[in-house]
Protein backbone atom coordinates (compact mmCIF):
# COMPACT_ATOMS: atom_id res chain seq x y z
CA UNK A 1 0.00 0.00 0.00
CA UNK A 2 1.12 3.03 -0.95
CA UNK A 3 1.78 5.85 1.80
CA UNK A 4 -0.46 8.41 -0.60
CA UNK A 5 -3.59 5.52 -0.06
CA UNK A 6 -2.88 5.40 3.68
CA UNK A 7 -5.46 8.44 4.61
CA UNK A 8 -7.76 7.63 2.44
CA UNK A 9 -8.31 4.04 3.14
CA UNK A 10 -7.72 5.57 6.51
CA UNK A 11 -11.16 8.39 5.91
CA UNK A 12 -13.15 5.58 4.10
CA UNK A 13 -12.91 3.21 7.06
CA UNK A 14 -13.69 6.03 9.56
CA UNK A 15 -16.91 7.22 7.16
CA UNK A 16 -17.94 3.85 6.90
CA UNK A 17 -17.81 3.54 10.91
CA UNK A 18 -19.34 6.77 11.38
CA UNK A 19 -23.09 6.01 11.92
CA UNK A 20 -22.15 3.41 14.63
CA UNK A 21 -19.48 5.95 16.38
CA UNK A 22 -22.69 8.45 16.79
CA UNK A 23 -24.84 5.90 17.39
CA UNK A 24 -22.03 5.16 20.67
CA UNK A 25 -22.23 8.78 21.46
CA UNK A 26 -26.24 8.80 21.44
CA UNK A 27 -26.43 5.99 23.43
CA UNK A 28 -24.08 7.34 25.96
CA UNK A 29 -26.62 10.23 25.84
CA UNK A 30 -29.74 8.42 26.32
CA UNK A 31 -27.89 6.08 29.63
CA UNK A 32 -26.98 9.66 31.52
CA UNK A 33 -30.47 10.58 30.48
CA UNK A 34 -28.84 14.53 29.60
CA UNK A 35 -28.75 15.90 25.90
CA UNK A 36 -25.83 18.47 26.82
CA UNK A 37 -22.82 19.38 25.26
CA UNK A 38 -20.87 18.10 27.97
CA UNK A 39 -22.69 14.80 27.54
CA UNK A 40 -21.97 14.70 24.28
CA UNK A 41 -18.41 15.38 25.05
CA UNK A 42 -17.83 12.93 27.12
CA UNK A 43 -19.56 10.27 24.95
CA UNK A 44 -17.42 11.16 22.35
CA UNK A 45 -14.39 10.57 24.70
CA UNK A 46 -16.33 7.21 25.69
CA UNK A 47 -16.54 6.17 21.98
CA UNK A 48 -13.14 7.08 20.95
CA UNK A 49 -11.76 4.89 24.03
CA UNK A 50 -14.10 2.03 23.49
CA UNK A 51 -13.09 1.63 20.12
CA UNK A 52 -9.49 1.82 20.06
CA UNK A 53 -8.96 0.19 23.34
CA UNK A 54 -11.44 -2.66 22.73
CA UNK A 55 -10.72 -2.83 18.97
CA UNK A 56 -14.39 -4.22 18.14
CA UNK A 57 -14.91 -5.79 15.14
CA UNK A 58 -15.57 -3.39 11.99
CA UNK A 59 -19.05 -2.57 11.08
CA UNK A 60 -19.93 -2.72 7.87
CA UNK A 61 -22.49 -0.74 7.03
CA UNK A 62 -25.09 -1.29 3.99
CA UNK A 63 -24.93 2.52 2.98
CA UNK A 64 -28.00 2.17 2.09
CA UNK A 65 -31.35 3.44 4.04
CA UNK A 66 -35.29 3.26 2.71
CA UNK A 67 -36.71 5.59 5.02
CA UNK A 68 -40.22 3.96 3.81
CA UNK A 69 -39.30 -0.05 5.00
CA UNK A 70 -37.96 2.32 8.11
CA UNK A 71 -41.06 4.00 8.73
CA UNK A 72 -42.86 0.61 8.32
CA UNK A 73 -40.77 -1.16 10.74
CA UNK A 74 -41.32 1.47 13.54
CA UNK A 75 -44.64 1.65 13.22
CA UNK A 76 -44.91 -2.20 13.07
CA UNK A 77 -43.09 -2.59 16.27
CA UNK A 78 -44.59 -0.07 17.96
CA UNK A 79 -48.02 -1.90 17.44
CA UNK A 80 -46.08 -5.21 17.94
CA UNK A 81 -45.26 -4.00 21.65
CA UNK A 82 -48.68 -2.96 22.50
CA UNK A 83 -50.62 -6.26 21.03
CA UNK A 84 -47.86 -8.19 23.04
CA UNK A 85 -47.99 -6.38 25.87
CA UNK A 86 -51.61 -6.36 25.70
CA UNK A 87 -51.52 -10.41 25.17
CA UNK A 88 -49.55 -10.78 27.97
CA UNK A 89 -51.33 -9.15 30.32
CA UNK A 90 -54.42 -10.67 29.58
CA UNK A 91 -52.94 -14.03 30.31
CA UNK A 92 -51.84 -12.99 33.60
CA UNK A 93 -54.84 -11.86 34.60
CA UNK A 94 -57.56 -14.78 32.79
CA UNK A 95 -57.44 -17.32 35.79
CA UNK A 96 -58.19 -19.93 33.08
CA UNK A 97 -55.32 -19.38 30.99
CA UNK A 98 -52.18 -21.79 31.89
CA UNK A 99 -50.22 -20.61 28.81
CA UNK A 100 -47.47 -23.05 27.43
CA UNK A 101 -43.79 -21.75 26.70
CA UNK A 102 -41.75 -23.25 24.25
CA UNK A 103 -38.48 -22.75 22.53
CA UNK A 104 -37.93 -22.00 19.37
CA UNK A 105 -35.48 -22.37 16.97
CA UNK A 106 -35.19 -20.00 13.84
CA UNK A 107 -32.98 -20.01 10.80
CA UNK A 108 -32.23 -16.55 9.43
CA UNK A 109 -32.15 -16.33 6.11
CA UNK A 110 -29.52 -13.71 5.63
CA UNK A 111 -25.86 -13.96 6.61
CA UNK A 112 -24.75 -10.18 8.19
CA UNK A 113 -23.92 -10.02 12.14
CA UNK A 114 -25.67 -7.13 12.23
CA UNK A 115 -28.90 -8.38 10.81
CA UNK A 116 -29.18 -10.99 12.86
CA UNK A 117 -28.68 -9.04 15.93
CA UNK A 118 -31.62 -6.00 14.79
CA UNK A 119 -33.86 -9.14 14.47
CA UNK A 120 -33.32 -11.28 17.43
CA UNK A 121 -32.87 -7.79 19.63
CA UNK A 122 -36.01 -6.94 18.02
CA UNK A 123 -37.61 -10.08 18.24
CA UNK A 124 -36.88 -10.56 22.67
CA UNK A 125 -38.25 -6.44 22.87
CA UNK A 126 -41.46 -7.93 21.66
CA UNK A 127 -43.37 -8.93 25.16
CA UNK A 128 -43.56 -13.02 25.25
CA UNK A 129 -40.67 -13.53 23.88
CA UNK A 130 -36.84 -13.50 24.98
CA UNK A 131 -33.82 -14.54 22.99
CA UNK A 132 -31.81 -17.08 24.68
CA UNK A 133 -28.98 -18.27 22.48
CA UNK A 134 -27.86 -17.29 18.99
CA UNK A 135 -25.44 -19.37 16.65
CA UNK A 136 -23.57 -17.24 14.49
CA UNK A 137 -22.06 -20.17 12.68
CA UNK A 138 -25.55 -21.43 11.17
CA UNK A 139 -27.72 -18.21 11.61
CA UNK A 140 -29.90 -19.93 14.14
CA UNK A 141 -31.40 -17.58 17.11
CA UNK A 142 -33.45 -19.33 19.98
CA UNK A 143 -36.49 -17.71 21.43
CA UNK A 144 -38.19 -18.46 24.77
CA UNK A 145 -41.94 -17.79 23.82
CA UNK A 146 -45.43 -17.51 25.57
CA UNK A 147 -48.53 -19.23 24.29
CA UNK A 148 -46.65 -21.33 21.59
CA UNK A 149 -47.92 -24.72 22.13
CA UNK A 150 -48.97 -26.17 19.12
CA UNK A 151 -47.05 -26.61 15.83
CA UNK A 152 -48.96 -23.90 14.15
CA UNK A 153 -48.47 -21.48 16.82
CA UNK A 154 -44.75 -22.25 16.63
CA UNK A 155 -44.76 -21.74 13.10
CA UNK A 156 -46.38 -18.47 13.38
CA UNK A 157 -43.98 -17.44 15.93
CA UNK A 158 -41.22 -18.69 13.06
CA UNK A 159 -42.51 -16.45 10.80
CA UNK A 160 -42.94 -13.06 12.96
CA UNK A 161 -39.52 -13.82 13.60
CA UNK A 162 -38.55 -14.03 9.64
CA UNK A 163 -40.98 -11.11 9.11
CA UNK A 164 -38.64 -8.69 11.57
CA UNK A 165 -35.83 -10.01 9.38
CA UNK A 166 -37.30 -9.33 6.05
CA UNK A 167 -38.50 -5.89 7.39
CA UNK A 168 -35.02 -4.98 8.96
CA UNK A 169 -33.33 -6.11 5.56
CA UNK A 170 -35.65 -3.48 4.10
CA UNK A 171 -35.06 -0.85 5.39
CA UNK A 172 -30.95 -1.14 6.26
CA UNK A 173 -29.99 -4.41 3.92
CA UNK A 174 -27.71 -4.44 1.44
CA UNK A 175 -29.13 -4.98 -2.64
CA UNK A 176 -27.72 -8.97 -2.31
CA UNK A 177 -30.38 -9.32 1.22
CA UNK A 178 -32.55 -7.31 -0.76
CA UNK A 179 -32.22 -10.14 -3.04
CA UNK A 180 -32.40 -12.79 -0.95
CA UNK A 181 -35.32 -11.95 1.10
CA UNK A 182 -37.28 -11.25 -2.25
CA UNK A 183 -36.30 -15.13 -3.37
CA UNK A 184 -36.91 -15.98 0.29
CA UNK A 185 -39.48 -19.40 -0.16
CA UNK A 186 -40.54 -18.84 3.39
CA UNK A 187 -43.85 -16.72 3.67
CA UNK A 188 -43.14 -13.47 5.13
CA UNK A 189 -46.56 -12.20 7.20
CA UNK A 190 -47.49 -8.73 7.02
CA UNK A 191 -48.79 -7.70 10.54
CA UNK A 192 -46.24 -7.16 13.56
CA UNK A 193 -45.96 -10.49 14.38
CA UNK A 194 -45.73 -10.17 18.07
CA UNK A 195 -44.68 -13.37 19.79
CA UNK A 196 -47.15 -14.47 22.04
Amino acid sequence: MSPDSRPATFFAQLWRQLPFFLWLVALWMLLWGQFTWLAFLTGVGIAIFVTRVYRLPPVDLSGRVNLWWGTVFIVSFILALVRGSLLVAWQVIDPRSRPVNSIIAVQLRTDDDLIMTHTAVTASLIPGSLLIEADRARRIIYLHVIGASTAEEVEAQRKAVLGWEARIVRAVGSKAQLEIIRRATVDTPRQGGAPV
